[in-house]
């Protein structure tokens, strides 16, 4: 994966995109069909944010794991 691919998936990102997702969802001025892409959309940069974030709390048990057994 290049760096471009890995900053554009960062959890900076996608909260931007998601906030970008949501202010045009309430902005109510699109149609019913764009909305529900831009739901599909949001629910699919969630759940790469919550894998993400998932990936990052599995590291922190393993170092703290790794920590406690050096002890």
């Amino acid at each position: 994966m290049t760096k471009e691919k890995t900053e554009s998936n960062s959890i900076e990102n996608i909260f931007e995109q998601l906030e970008r997702i949501i202010s045009r969802l309430e902005s109510g001025e699109i149609p019913l069909e764009k909305s529900l892409a831009l739901f599909e959309e949001g629910m699919a940069l969630s759940e790469n944010c919550r894998t993400q974030l998932n990936n990052a709390e599995g590291r922190v048990k393993e170092l703290i794991k790794e920590s406690s057994e050096k002890t």
